[in-house]
Formats: structure tokens, C-alpha cells, sequence
């Protein structure tokens, strides 16, 4: 299945393209950016030049994944959730030499309105509250919430609440699960 792309959205030359990507009204993605396989990137998206997006990712409506910005498979991006790339921006100074490297790891969920400041890594199958502030790492499988950003728990790849302490499984879906404190890590992976 090829690419869909609306009519009112712009792709550069040089954008890579994979099977399947829906690109909806008013997208625009830059030059040498890449959209893996299967990904849907809704109304007034904005990919910056040279991001890489990966394959089965869903970026709601409103979002800009600027320069410096990875997103890793099967990502959800929340209607309106705020990436930065510059920690101290200033209109009259340039510092496009320090974009701060931002990273969403695989299967990580990130709520409507929440903003990630830049050089922060959101952990694999993590889950960011609507609305958070996260501007420190997040563990795989946390659930922060709040501003700024706090743990209050953890989730499975399924997105199923974890509500165990040390070994257990997932009332969803039967993955299991070590809890220790500050870190869940799926057992048999």
C-alpha cells in the first residue's frame, strides 16, 4: 500500500516515505525527514528537517516533532503535545548548535498537552499524563504525571496499569512483570 498524502499538506523532496503512512490536512514534513511504515500523522502536524519517525506511529493533531527529535515504533503523540529542542531560547540569539537530543523509545505514549523539554529520553512503553511537564528522563514502563513530571506507577507494553509490587502479571494481557522500586522490567522478554 503506498502513502497517503492530502492535498493540502506539504512534503518536501527528499522525505522518505514508508508503506501505508497517512498524512492528513495541512501536515507539513521537511526535507530529509523519515516516516516508517504504517505511521499517521494528523491535521496541522509539522515534522522538522532530518527527524526520524518510526514505523506504526500515531502523532494526533497539532503537533511539531522539531530537529533533534527521535521517535522510536509504535509511538502515540497526544492532540497537542509540545516538544523543544533549545533549553534557554531566545528570539534574537541564534543556538541551532544546541538542539538537545530528545528520544521516545518504542511503544511510549505521551497525553494530549503534555510538554517534553529537550534532552530528556521518554522510556520504553512509558505512559506522560495529559498535560505533564517532563524535562528529566523517564523510566520504561512509568507513568508520570504533574509539573514537573513525577512517577506514580507503572504500565505494561499493553498500557494496562501495573498494581503490584515486585513479581506479577498484567490483568490484560498476562505479560509478566518485577517491580522493584524505580524500575519495572518485563520478565521473559
Amino acid at each position: 500500500m503506498t502513502a497517503f498524502v492530502h492535498p493540502s499538506s506539504i512534503v518536501d523532496e527528499g522525505v522518505e516515505l514508508g508503506e501505508g503512512v497517512r498524512i492528513w490536512h495541512f501536515v507539513h514534513v521537511c526535507r530529509g525527514a523519515r516516516i516508517g511504515a504504517r505511521s499517521v500523522l494528523g491535521q496541522n502536524v509539522f515534522v522538522g528537517p532530518d527527524v526520524h519517525i518510526g514505523a506504526g506511529v500515531k502523532i494526533q493533531n497539532n503537533v511539531s516533532v522539531y530537529t533533534g527529535v527521535v521517535v522510536e515504533d509504535d509511538v502515540f503523540l497526544g492532540p497537542s503535545c509540545v516538544f523543544t529542542n533549545v533549553y534557554n531560547p531566545r528570539a534574537f540569539v541564534e543556538r541551532k548548535d544546541e538542539f538537545r537530543p530528545t528520544v521516545v523509545r518504542r511503544g511510549a505514549s505521551v497525553g494530549a498537552n503534555a510538554t517534553v523539554v529537550c534532552g530528556a529520553t521518554l522510556g520504553a512503553y512509558c505512559l506522560v499524563g495529559a498535560g505533564a511537564v517532563v524535562k528529566d528522563d523517564v523510566a520504561p514502563h512509568a507513568v508520570v504525571v504533574g509539573a514537573p513530571a513525577r512517577c506514580i506507577g507503572y504500565v505494561c507494553r499493553c498500557g494496562e496499569r501495573l498494581r503490584f509490587e515486585g513479581e506479577g502479571e498484567c490483568g490484560r494481557c498476562g505479560d509478566r512483570y518485577s517491580i522493584e522500586p524505580g524500575s519495572c522490567v518485563r520478565l521473559g522478554a
